[in-house]
């Protein structure tokens, strides 16, 4: 068994969850939640073309901004929601407590990771800063050290058939 690192000095590169669904701004509620429930996740980086994160949707954000039917949801964009919400984010060197404190300060129980550009390089919930002070590391907990694996899950809607055609 690999030595533990003091919880003071983890860093916010050993303790983010690396595989990641994401969504571009343009995707709709629809397109979210579809990834949300089939992937079995509750927190969904925003991220644009560039790679760069706009911000983290979640589940409850998704759902309390619900209104109207399956065609009302799918021409709105998942990029609107995060207006006028909290989009804090965090440096791969920073400290747990740091990035605790962050997640604290604003009010948010995920936090995205980014590079210098503000590239998505990973994704910190309350329940990866539980694990890690348990002594869990992303390594104990089962996952590949050190994957980057950002990719994106598109749902496949097969097209109505037309009324009246032959």
């Amino acid at each position: 068994m690999s030595e533990r690192v003091p919880v003071q000095k983890l860093t916010a590169a050993e303790v983010m969850s690396q595989i990641l669904l994401t969504v571009e701004p343009e995707e709709s509620p629809l397109v979210a939640w579809q990834l949300m429930s089939k992937g079995d996740i509750h927190h969904l980086p925003v991220v644009n073309a560039q790679g760069v994160v706009l911000g983290v949707l979640t589940a409850e954000e998704l759902a309390a901004d619900w209104s109207g039917g399956p065609a009302q949801q799918a021409r709105r964009h998942v990029g609107d929601l995060l207006r006028g919400r909290s989009r804090p984010r965090v440096g791969p060197d920073e400290t747990l407590a740091s990035v605790a404190g962050t997640m604290l300060h604003a009010g948010r129980d995920a936090v995205p990771v980014v590079e210098k550009h503000g590239e998505l390089a990973g994704l910190i919930t309350a329940r990866d800063i539980v694990a890690a002070v348990a002594g869990l590391l992303p390594r104990e907990r089962g996952r590949r050290d050190r994957v980057s694996a950002l990719f994106r899950l598109e749902p496949v809607i097969p097209p109505r058939p037309r009324i009246g055609a032959d």
